[in-house]
């Protein structure tokens, strides 16, 4: 049992927890196209990688497949996800499994648009967003929206380039120089980060954990607290069943006014995901698993709550 673990950069954790379910049985694989990303440090083996975007990057993925006898491959970072996706076929062809979603799901993630379309269609609290300034103006002067709000790329990730907007002329100035903008509502309550795995023998939603995050940097919960509602969980298992996710997700969900917001979905891991499994919640033995053929048993919620998460400062040393 190989797992390769693309875009490795700086999510140790996660190699080490991978490690630790495979502890006897196989090994861990990662790449990066840096040879200075400390994840990769943590691995049995590490392969230096062009950039995803280079002609011929797949192919030596499938490669590293082969020649690593990787059973299931995954990636920690969103543009990566629908490149995995789309070539499903061809990894199942060397014998290795893609540990995610569908591509058309992985797009439309990726795209903050599609995403609040699609849970407005089917009826789910969201921020409300605007890709047109000019009907958000129209909106403003009515009443129906109000500052602040957060102006961000339709596809991004990591919190990179999100401005929060106190007026009509600083939005004015950022769609001047940017294209693919949208102005999202602020929500004003408490955010919170859900890990969830759905079996991908089963298809059933088997694990969840939710946590209140206090301190965010870089897009990132650096301190957070486990906390457990049922009508959370049954918000999140219909959501991710209706929608039809496979493997890891991550969610952000913000609690305002007595009522749940979907924010944000990344079919992934997520970098508070390591809350979770210190927690008890172990999504790489679920992986494992799925890999082995086994479905897993549901157990969502099974965790202590008011535990907490602080994230602090590591070095890795080497001599290249």
């Amino acid at each position: 049992m190989n797992i390769l673990i693309l875009s490795a950069g700086t999510r140790n954790k996660v190699v080490q927890y991978f490690k630790k379910a495979l502890c006897g049985i196989g090994n861990v694989v990662a790449t990066d196209c840096s040879d200075i990303a400390p994840a990769v440090y943590e691995a049995d083996k590490f392969y230096k990688v062009p950039r995803m975007t280079e002609d011929g990057y797949i192919d030596v993925i499938l490669d590293i497949c082969k020649n690593e006898r990787i059973n299931g491959v995954l990636s920690l970072i969103d543009p990566e996800l629908s490149l995995l996706a789309r070539n499903v076929q061809n990894f199942k062809e060397v014998g290795t499994t893609v540990i995610g979603s569908s591509y058309e799901l992985c797009e439309m993630t990726l795209n903050k648009w599609e995403m609040y379309k699609w849970l407005c269609k089917n009826g789910y609290n969201c921020a409300k967003s605007y890709i047109d300034k000019e009907e958000f103006f129209a909106d403003v002067e009515i009443g129906r929206a109000k500052y602040p709000v957060f102006v961000k790329p339709i596809c991004g990730s990591a919190s990179i380039a999100i401005s929060k907007v106190y007026d009509k002329e600083t939005i004015e100035l950022l769609f001047a120089h940017n294209d693919n903008l949208l102005i999202q509502e602020f929500l004003d309550g408490q955010e919170i980060g859900a890990d969830c795995y759905v079996d991908m023998v089963s298809g059933e939603l088997v694990s969840v954990f939710t946590k209140k995050k206090l301190v965010m940097r870089a897009g990132e919960t650096d301190k957070a607290v486990s906390f457990k509602d049922k009508v959370l969980f049954e918000l999140i298992e219909k959501f991710i069943l209706e929608c039809g996710f496979k493997g890891q997700i991550d969610i952000d969900i913000f609690y305002v006014d007595g009522q749940y917001y979907i924010s944000e979905v990344n079919p992934r891991f997520g970098g508070g995901y390591p809350h979770a499994y210190e927690c008890g919640c172990d999504h790489m033995t679920l992986i494992k698993n799925n890999l082995e053929g086994t479905a897993n048993e549901k157990d969502i919620g099974n965790y202590d709550d008011g535990v907490y998460m602080m994230k602090y400062n590591e070095l890795a040393i080497k001599k290249l």
